[in-house]
């Protein structure tokens, strides 16, 4: 009797790497456009732990995308103009931040040399320090497009802290604050002496994704551009599964209405983070980074057509 084959989209034990793309370590061995990495790390959260587990959970999320071909509302498959490699999980010495943050800044050093472009997979929001540190090395000084429930350039916060990220890249000149945007920000900061451009959650969700996007644009222009996005900038009804929820915050639709916008723009690398499967619920925290990580993807591919 003929088996019928198991389709990796209906059983995500099968799936190993994101989107089942194949496994590669070494930049100088493979021809990929792009290299995923996950970096399970949670030692400087200020709020629930279990974030290691995000890179994990959401490549098992991406099960759920497989199927779909051509995905909508492309008129292309990704494999067909964008090659993609999963390069694993960041070893660190666990219980020690400072290996973790010389591992990941050589990590990304390596394929960025290659002349990859990186999709990175958290982990708290701390692992974007490094890779800021990284891609600033390789690309200059930056354009953050950022989003999330908090601002991260708190300055009280300790040597590790998630909450101090953006203040630190900008000490460090990693980022360029007046080509730069956090968007979907919902709780307190220095409105006064900030030094980034915010679109406030109300503001993003009274305006729309068109005017996200112009503003985007606007503010960002033709510079070199990293996105980093928390997945806690989703409002707690379509990510419950983060370490620190602010009601109030965008729907997975619009965000995605403007990620897919991003194409054409010169975009240098994406981090999501602060996934933590541990308070997430039917898999839908996972599923919605998985999605935004995907979708990131489609905008490398479909601005590569458009050189």
């Amino acid at each position: 009797m003929t088996q019928t084959p198991i389709m990796p989209s209906l059983f995500g034990d099968v799936i190993s790497t994101f989107m089942n793309v194949a496994k590669a370590t070494d930049p100088k061995a493979t021809d990929a456009d792009v290299v995923i990495s996950g970096v399970p790390f949670d030692l400087a959260c200020s709020g629930r732990a279990g974030t290691r587990m995000g890179p994990n959970a959401i490549r098992q999320a991406t099960a759920n995308l497989i199927w779909e071909g051509k995905r909508w509302p492309w008129d292309f498959a990704l494999e067909e103009r964008l090659a993609v490699v999963d390069a694993g999980n960041l070893d660190y010495a666990y219980g020690e931040p400072e290996s973790l943050v010389d591992n990941l800044e050589s990590h990304a050093g390596r394929w960025l040399k290659a002349g990859k472009k990186m999709l990175t997979l958290g982990g708290d929001h701390y692992i974007s320090l490094p890779l800021l540190r990284a891609h600033a090395r390789e690309h200059g000084p930056l354009a953050l497009i950022h989003f999330d429930a908090h601002t991260d350039t708190y300055e009280q916060g300790t040597r590790f802290d998630h909450g101090t990220i953006f203040h630190h890249a900008l000490k460090e000149g990693l980022v360029v604050p007046e080509h730069s945007l956090q968007i979907g920000i919902r709780t307190s900061y220095d409105r006064h002496n900030h030094p980034y451009e915010v679109l406030d959650a109300d503001w993003v969700n009274d305006n729309g994704p068109k005017a996200v996007l112009e503003k985007i644009r606007a503010r960002v222009g033709h510079h070199p551009a990293y996105v980093s996005l928390d997945i806690d900038g989703l409002d707690p009804a379509f990510a419950p599964g983060t370490g620190t929820p602010v009601c109030g915050g965008m729907s997975t639709d619009l965000l995605l209405k403007v990620v897919r916008g991003l194409v054409g723009m010169d975009l240098v690398g994406m981090d999501v983070v602060e996934v933590n499967p541990a308070y997430d619920h039917a898999d839908i925290t996972s599923l919605a980074a998985a999605t935004l990580g995907l979708e990131f993807l489609y905008v490398l591919a479909a601005g590569k057509r458009a050189l």
